[in-house]
């Protein structure tokens, strides 16, 4: 079972690899087509296009960083591996696909609008945008494939906010923002020469810079909740206790608790009340036994935790925790009343 699982996080780390490679080789191609169309025509639309491909392909460059880095195996200072690094690197695409993709687009476009320069023949703009929206056709055919190939029947929007894999979705929302600034990029300059306004074009600098900037916000959001440790599919996480629960010499379920600690790895902790009847040794057995099960059902469970616990224990603890969650609570409203309260006597 352990060599099966194995087989599956290769493919699909060769899958998302071949997903992040072809982004990578359109976008450095593009960005240097794009910066000299820039720098011939005086586009500023296209400039923002060539810092947005720019940053792409920075962004391609860290996430295949990220996947090498958690495949790192595990040590004494991190004893579930290292998975969970490609969270926080795809954290930081998104943080400079707003920082630097989006504020740089904005920014000219701003500065277009301010001191507007004469636009020159802008046959050299199309041709350009013409081989960039191929290229990034391409490569946002690779990543709806590929996607598509691991959602299964859940909807698109449904499937990226349970992905656990970044690499797949971010490719295809930055693709997809992509080919929509490509749109924009060829409206603003098309619309500056038919109507003779070159301010034009830098408003579409800036429009391109505001779907930057909402991509980046989506990508972030999802990578925090990755980065903060997420649960396993609720499908899965039924299975185990439906499994667990046919188990003989147990009597009850308590809880079953998960978290993902990369995208094929899933760490789960279970509670589970044994038969009194049981001595130690039998306990252990079980305990084994339920493992070996769990672990040729689900090969996306890298470590197991069985806990043996009375269900009138595990009741107490967590209604305790119900108890202290609402008492921070109702601390954070009161101190959040009292502040409003010296602030309106000052």
């Amino acid at each position: 079972m352990t060599e099966r699982a194995s087989e599956t996080g290769v493919r699909s780390s060769i899958r998302a690899n071949i997903v992040l490679i072809c982004a990578l080789v359109a976008n450095v191609g593009i960005a240097i087509a794009k910066f000299l169309a820039a720098g011939i025509t005086g586009s500023s639309s296209m400039l923002s296009e060539g810092v947005h491909s720019l940053v792409d392909s920075g962004n391609q460059i860290l996430l295949l960083y990220g996947q090498h880095r958690a495949k790192r195996p595990s040590d004494m200072r991190h004893p579930f591996g290292y998975g969970r690094e490609l969270y926080f690197w795809a954290f930081v695409v998104a943080i400079l696909s707003f920082a630097l993709g989006a504020g740089i687009s904005v920014y000219e476009g701003w500065q277009h609008i301010r001191a507007p320069e004469p636009l020159s023949d802008p046959t050299v703009n199309y041709v350009v945008l013409a081989i960039a929206t191929l290229l990034e056709g391409t490569s946002w055919t690779v990543a709806v494939k590929e996607f598509a190939s691991v959602k299964g029947d859940l909807g698109w929007w449904e499937a990226v906010k349970q992905s656990k894999d970044p690499a797949a979705f971010i490719v295809l929302f930055e693709d997809s923002a992509a080919l929509a600034g490509l749109l924009v990029a060829a409206a603003g300059v098309w619309a500056s020469h038919a109507w003779r306004d070159p301010r034009i074009d830098g408003v579409a600098s800036i429009v391109i810079g505001v779907i930057l900037a909402a991509v980046a916000v989506l990508l972030a959001r999802e990578a925090k909740g990755l980065l903060m440790g997420e649960r396993a599919d609720p499908q899965v996480v039924e299975r185990v206790r439906t499994l667990v629960a046919g188990s003989a010499g147990l009597t009850a379920v308590n809880h079953v608790r998960t978290i993902h600690t990369a995208p094929d790895s899933v760490f789960v902790a279970i509670s589970a009340d044994f038969d009194d009847a049981l001595t130690m040794g039998e306990g252990e057995a079980l305990i084994e036994r339920i493992e070996a099960r769990l672990r040729e059902e689900f090969t996306e469970l890298s470590s197991i935790y069985i806990r043996p616990e009375r269900s009138e224990d595990a009741l107490a603890a967590r209604a305790n925790r119900k108890a202290s969650a609402q008492e921070s609570t109702r601390y954070t409203v009161g101190s959040s009343e009292s502040d409003k309260n010296r602030g309106a006597g000052r």
